[in-house]
């Protein structure tokens, strides 16, 4: 005689799986989304074309990039795509500047180094410029 195992359905959810009651909000929180680790992925790939006058300033444009593209892609709930991380180059005008000048990298200054940097960097960016139109922000900041 078989045995059938208890679907998922009727079994009593597992207290590590079940999500908080409310979203975790606010400065400094972040917004998760599925695989934003990817989103560094895809920046170093696409930041390593670019040309630079400081190389030095390289991982800490590829940590804002991949921050920003992660940031949103969260805000629809799903992973990065290269997409996002064209997005938040082109936000920053690092596709159309060649070479990226140390006045364009200071905006990412220390960003490899500091957790809290990078929160403030990815905090900075609102969710209206990664949904519209990426010219506005690009003078701001």
């Amino acid at each position: 005689m078989m045995v059938t195992a208890t679907p998922e359905i009727g079994r009593t959810p597992k207290p590590g799986l079940e999500r908080s009651p409310r979203a975790v909000a606010g400065v400094g929180q972040g917004t998760p989304a599925p695989g934003e680790g990817y989103a560094l992925t895809m920046a170093s790939r696409e930041c390593k074309k670019l040309n630079f006058d400081n190389v030095h300033d390289l991982e800490d444009v590829i940590i804002g990039v991949g921050s920003v593209a992660a940031k949103r892609a969260s805000l629809v709930g799903r992973g990065p795509t290269l997409g996002d991380v064209h997005v938040a180059m082109d936000l920053f005008g690092l596709r159309t500047t060649s070479p990226v000048s140390r006045d364009i990298a200071a905006r990412f200054r220390g960003l490899a180094h500091s957790y809290p940097a990078q929160r403030r960097f990815a905090d900075a960016v609102t969710s209206a410029e990664l949904t519209s139109g990426v010219n506005a922000a690009a003078s701001r900041h």
